[in-house]
């Protein structure tokens, strides 16, 4: 098991998610959040920045 730097997770999130929305142009914002989470294991906390984040870039 490696260790990763804090927010390592997140930042792959954030680039996963992006990529994501490329692809499933269909798809909704909330339900790519959501598979992120549990791709990543996100935190509670991070999964709303992540949320939150994405939303005001919109």
């Amino acid at each position: 098991m490696s260790i990763q730097p804090s927010g390592e997770d997140l930042r792959k999130a954030v680039k996963w998610v992006s990529e994501e929305r490329q692809f499933n142009q269909g798809k909704e914002l909330k339900a790519i959040v959501e598979e992120a989470c549990v791709k990543f294991d996100l935190s509670p906390k991070d999964a709303d920045f992540l949320l939150r984040h994405l939303l005001e870039q919109e």
